[in-house]
């Protein structure tokens, strides 16, 4: 039997979930406007059901494309690598909550526990990395092994020579890899640790490689909403790491970004971009979730101030010297969305318009009426900048009754220029390809 409290608490949310905008596109773009904070009593949650993919469903993409079912019946997919030999890897886990992790607690903690279970993140982790092979070229993987397991929550993978770089929840190791392998041995050799257990609040760690692949970097999310762990457990955290290859040293490469998942380089000036999570309960509509470049130094702002100088006055105590120094994202991918996946996209497959913007995965809202996020959404650049309007790209992922049937979460271009989107909840890679290309 529920307690009372919770009872009246989750009248009182039901009240309340009919609040901000339902423009598809608020918060997004150079200069979204940005409302005055409001952190009521009991915070904003939207907890969809989950329905799952009817048969022969599938995402909705613009006119001139084609959505297809790349891989299906996988367990919580999460990340993708593209090989040079065109076979795909993906990373799958989930969620494990821990129980130092004090954000998890009182009303809010409750509701974000029951939609974690509901989309089937909140369990044991699958722990291990499946190689798809589509080798007649039809865009279907005919083949799905086991490629690495034994691994702790993977997350994000980078080829660089001979050596897979994959991202555990605590660090990253790596397997040695030839070309057409179709497995790994052992669980990797540790190259270096990352903020990890025992809280792990944002616990998913990507991994990339410089484009001369000197150098590998890394996200490590904050151990919670605004510091509420204890700053003491934010060493290290809401922040890109760097790791030379061959000095063998780590260091902070940029700090104050609450919850970086995807990176990439910029095709036309290499300069490094990612997307990021913003801070929850003070209001639908602020602030936007983010991308932008990410210079090397930069503070972000994370937890004392968002979008710039924005003072987040729940923080205490306060730090007004980091505070004047915290860069200003440069677009806004609107609030609450959970953007993680990332690409350029530097094919020809697509028409002209798609050549150098990125595409993103948007995992959806937990803690906004109306609901956010989950979709793919495009963004033009041109000279190096990302550009007005923004696209949404690949919808559906939400039914018409607002039941959730996927998510999406990373994003990379294959072999033949076509768009492949991890579905954690769905269980399935989707291709999107254009016709007649």
């Amino acid at each position: 039997m529920r307690p009372s409290w919770l009872i009246g608490a989750a009248a009182l949310l039901l009240a309340s979930c009919s609040s901000g905008s339902g423009d598809p596109f608020v918060g997004f773009g150079p200069n979204p406007p940005l409302k005055g904070p409001h952190a009521g009593l009991i915070p904003t949650v939207g907890v969809p059901d989950v329905v799952g993919w009817p048969a022969g469903a599938a995402p909705r993409a613009p006119a001139g494309f084609t959505v297809t079912r790349y891989a299906e019946g996988l367990d919580h997919p999460r990340w993708l690598l593209v090989l040079p030999n065109g076979d795909v890897l993906a990373a799958l886990s989930a969620s494990e909550p821990s129980k130092a992790d004090k954000s998890n607690q009182g009303v809010k903690g409750f509701f974000q526990k029951m939609l974690m279970k509901k989309v089937g993140s909140s369990r044991p982790s699958p722990n291990r990395i499946v190689l798809l092979r589509d080798a007649d070229g039809d865009g279907v993987a005919e083949t799905k092994t086991d490629f690495a397991t034994g691994l702790k929550q993977p997350f994000g993978m980078t080829l660089v020579g001979g050596l897979l770089y994959v991202a555990n929840s605590d660090g990253v190791v790596a397997f040695p890899y030839q070309p057409g392998a179709t497995a790994v041995p052992g669980t990797g050799t540790k190259v270096f640790d990352l903020p990890g257990p025992p809280i792990n609040h944002h616990w998913t760690k990507n991994v990339v490689a410089s484009p001369d692949g000197a150098r590998l970097y890394a996200t490590v999310g904050s151990n919670s909403n605004i510091g509420e762990n204890g700053m003491e457990n934010e060493q290290g955290r809401a922040a890109i790491w760097e790791y030379d290859l061959k000095t063998a040293k780590a260091r902070v490469f940029a700090s104050g970004i609450r919850n970086p998942n995807g990176i990439d380089f910029e095709p036309a000036t290499g300069v490094m971009w990612t997307v990021s999570n913003e801070r929850d309960e003070i209001g639908n509509d602020l602030p936007p979730d983010y991308l932008t470049s990410v210079k090397d130094g930069g503070f972000y702002g994370w937890p004392y101030s968002y979008w710039g100088q924005n003072v987040d006055k729940r923080v205490k105590p306060q730090n007004p010297a980091l505070v004047a120094s915290a860069l200003k994202p440069d677009y806004g991918l609107g609030p609450h969305t959970a953007s993680l996946g990332l690409t350029f996209y530097r094919a020809d497959a697509f028409p002209a318009a798609y050549k150098g913007g990125a595409f993103i995965g948007q995992h959806g809202s937990w803690n906004r009426k109306p609901l956010n996020g989950y979709r793919v959404v495009f963004v033009p650049f041109a000279g190096g900048r990302p550009q007005m309007p923004p696209q949404v790209f690949l919808t559906g992922f939400l039914n018409a009754d607002d039941k959730i049937q996927g998510r999406p979460v990373g994003v990379a271009v294959d072999s033949k220029g076509a768009l492949l989107v991890a579905d954690d909840v769905g269980g399935v890679v989707w291709r999107v390809a254009a016709q007649g290309r």
